[in-house]
């Protein structure tokens, strides 16, 4: 058994006493410290008081819902956030909303799948902060809607832009088309969210043609698009 590293905390927010101790133990044997809490109102409390590497919110919790918990955190800390739901259904209800989560895993699931999620969330986000600034190749100017890839401003339409932009606020985030279309049509008029991959064509091409390399949008079966960083 690897010894537990405290650097690498999970907070655990799980109402249900059984399944918290599993992934508790299932962690610690991967060699994560683990706390764990039942209610949303002490989870929040938690965070603002230590914060954790990684947070796993369940989604129905009494007091504060994961919902709630999930969009207090994000409004005073970055902190890598995996939602879990009991319901199939829900997935998709939750990558409609600007929730904040980076990623959504559904019960029952297998603890070796949660570690593995865990695992690859905490090395995106750990590249990230690594990431030295004058790296980026990507910059958005707000005042003028344009996006450059090293210098070069990218011909974007209006929607394009809005859609590139929501995209890139969290690189490697999954957007159902439904959140992606109330973003980029702001008058909500009825349009059908296959629109979404008509723009997602569009900003293939001009990415391909700006010579963008491994960074792009990447398409996930039946749900949406996220998009990756080089």
């Amino acid at each position: 058994m690897t010894t537990p590293d405290p650097s690498r905390r999970i907070l655990i927010v799980e109402d249900d006493a059984k399944i918290a101790d599993m992934l508790a133990n299932y962690l610690q044997m991967h060699g994560f410290a683990t706390d764990w809490c039942a209610d949303g109102q002490e989870a929040l409390a938690r965070v603002r008081q230590q914060v954790p590497a990684l947070l796993l919110l369940d989604l129905m919790l009494p007091g504060l819902d994961g919902l709630a918990v999930c969009t207090a955190v994000r409004a005073f800390s970055s902190v890598p956030i995996i939602m879990v739901t009991a319901r199939v259904e829900e997935i998709d209800r939750l990558l409609g909303l600007d929730t904040g989560a980076d990623d959504y895993v559904c019960k029952p699931f297998s603890p070796r799948e949660v570690v593995a999620r865990i695992k690859a969330l905490l090395r995106r986000s750990e590249g990230a902060l690594a990431r030295p600034a004058a790296a980026a190749t990507f910059g958005i100017d707000e005042a003028r809607q344009q996006i450059s890839w090293r210098g070069q401003s990218l011909p974007l339409t209006p929607v394009e832009f809005r859609l590139m932009r929501l995209l890139m606020s969290r690189p490697g985030q999954v957007f159902a088309r439904a959140r992606l279309l109330d973003t980029v049509h702001e008058d909500q008029r009825d349009v059908s969210d296959r629109a979404i991959d008509s723009h997602i064509k569009n900003l293939r091409r001009k990415l391909e043609q700006a010579g963008t390399g491994d960074a792009g949008i990447s398409s996930v079966y039946g749900v949406g698009y996220r998009f990756d960083e080089a």
